[in-house]
């Protein structure tokens, strides 16, 4: 049972809306959808850029084809404002700014287990003023821990490509590739190499993780990441998004995503009373309008900038960004009297929140919005402990038993830290290029010729050192009666002053010597 089994109900039953289809995703979500389908399916990241020429330019930057939409808005016979609403104002970053972001998130990247382990804060400050489009990809990879995984299993993703897989899978991914993002320019074909990448990374993902297998809301998530990096890291990405930032949210029977909207509308009630009491008075489930936020990341309702940049924070600091978006929304548009004159029943709210302002949904806004809002992780496990209490008072164990919920990059990092090289040994003596090492034990000619020198140097040294002793010192001969002095005669015996003295070669004639020898002489003479 996915999610029709789960929306299947008395309040769908009485407005005549169908069942979903394959994974609960098309029927009643695609009825109350937070974006106007269109007959093509139309997204709303697209409908909401493609307004002003201005965001045609930016259209065509992120890849999306704004011809196709004006062709989409003509074979539809509908004015092309009715599909695509104001966008309002667009955060342009000047080029000197994006240049110095640049420079600085490559200096991070080089060594990210350093910057990860002492300057996560800043990592933090600097994914919610925006990565570069240039580095996205690759800072998803580091912050999701995706590239970690992509070491630690090489060559998984070409084995699971390689195999078949589960034919009643493939069908069902095969029918949900044209879907995802027809007028972007990577999906914009049938059998393009978009949507063959596509079909590779969710048919992989239902061959290693079986017990799941596919849910269609993976799909966008999947072509997300698509768009930022190539089918293999993609491919780690979703699964770390799976398992660490969203687990069993993708299971049979969707209980993740059920527990975290009970626990998105307890906080509602913290940061909105006002719209946590009309949502209470309707009696208006959750699940009816947070399951597409969540499962898809917000992918599928926000604008196409305001998805990158809840993106960028979402990778650094976890779940709670879902939440805050979400709570956000919430408020803003159900969070005052005045807004709340036009919601007088559940369809009125419904559309309220099918049909979001442009305004709330605007990059600066919302993003702002957002990093103030004071929702932490504490709280929100705190919330998960009190519903999960509940459920099982009611509902009794869950089915589903996944991992737990790590809160960002700095958790994934410490739970799966990257793997280190091995130390090796560094020669001191560096070969050229193309010599070999001798063999252990054996000398070369050049080290046989060192030893030889170095032996007959040690020889001359002792010979020259033997040759050097210094004679003993001679006694003067005393002087005649004319007071002249006679020959020197030898010393007979030892005497106090007449010890001899040991002298080196280099002193010989030094002033030192000198002096020494005219005392010695002075004392003899006293002497005698």
């Amino acid at each position: 049972m996915r999610l029709a089994d789960v929306l299947r109900g008395s309040f769908w039953q009485a407005w005549g809306i169908p069942e979903a289809g394959p994974c609960g995703l098309l029927g009643p979500l695609a009825s109350w959808a937070l974006w106007p389908p269109g007959p093509c399916g139309l997204l709303g990241p697209v409908a909401c850029l493609a307004h002003t020429e201005g965001s045609a330019a930016l259209l065509k930057k992120f890849g999306f084809c704004f011809f196709l939409l004006r062709r989409q808005a003509q074979v539809s016979q509908l004015k092309l404002p009715r599909l695509l609403p104001s966008m309002g104002q667009l955060e342009e970053v000047p080029l000197e700014v994006l240049r110095q972001r640049e420079s600085k998130w490559l200096d991070m990247l080089n060594s990210w287990d350093k910057w990860m382990a002492k300057k996560h804060k800043k990592i933090r400050l600097r994914c919610q003023k925006g990565i570069p489009p240039s580095l996205r990809g690759r800072a998803w990879q580091y912050l999701s821990g995706g590239k970690v995984k992509l070491q630690q299993n090489p060559g998984k993703f070409d084995e699971l490509d390689l195999s078949p897989g589960d034919p009643k899978w493939l069908d069902v991914i095969e029918r949900d590739l044209h879907r995802q993002f027809p007028f972007h320019e990577m999906f914009v074909s049938r059998g393009g190499h978009g949507q063959q990448d596509l079909f590779r990374v969710l048919k992989a993902y239902t061959l290693y993780r079986p017990e799941e297998g596919y849910c269609q809301a993976q799909a966008p998530v999947a072509a997300v990441l698509l768009m930022h990096m190539p089918a293999e890291q993609a491919f780690w990405c979703l699964v770390q998004i799976c398992e660490k930032y969203l687990p069993g949210y993708y299971s049979e029977k969707l209980e993740a995503i059920q527990l975290d909207g009970e626990i998105l509308f307890s906080l509602l009630h913290k940061v909105s009373p006002v719209a946590y009491k009309h949502l209470s008075k309707q009696k208006i489930d959750p699940i009816l309008y947070m399951t597409e936020w969540f499962m898809c990341a917000f992918s599928r309702t926000l604008p196409w900038s305001s998805v990158l940049r809840i993106w960028d924070m979402f990778f650094c600091e976890g779940v709670k960004i879902l939440f805050r978006v979400g709570l956000v929304l919430l408020k803003h548009s159900l969070g005052s009297s005045d807004k709340l004159k036009a919601c007088q029943g559940q369809y009125e709210t419904m559309e309220r929140l099918r049909s979001l302002n442009p305004k709330i949904m605007q990059e600066a806004f919302l993003v702002q919005e957002v990093i103030e809002l004071p929702v932490t992780e504490r709280q929100i496990e705190r919330e998960h402990l009190i519903q999960l209490r509940k459920w099982k008072d009611t509902r009794g164990e869950l089915q589903c038993q996944s991992q737990p919920r790590l809160h960002g990059a700095k958790a994934i990092s410490e739970a799966e830290p990257a793997p280190r090289k091995a130390l090796e040994p560094s020669p001191s003596i560096r070969l050229p290029p193309g010599t070999q090492m001798p063999a252990p034990g054996t000398k070369s000619k050049q080290q046989k010729q060192a030893e030889k020198e170095h032996h007959k140097a040690m020889k001359e040294k002792a010979r020259r050192q033997k040759g050097q002793q210094p004679a003993p010192a001679l006694a003067p001969e005393p002087p005649t009666e004319g007071g002249s002095p006679g020959p020197e005669a030898p010393d007979q015996g030892p005497g106090p002053s007449t010890a001899p003295q040991p002298r080196d070669a280099d002193t010989k004639d030094s002033p030192r010597h000198s002096k020494e020898s005219l005392t010695s002489q002075e004392s003899e003479d006293t002497y005698l």
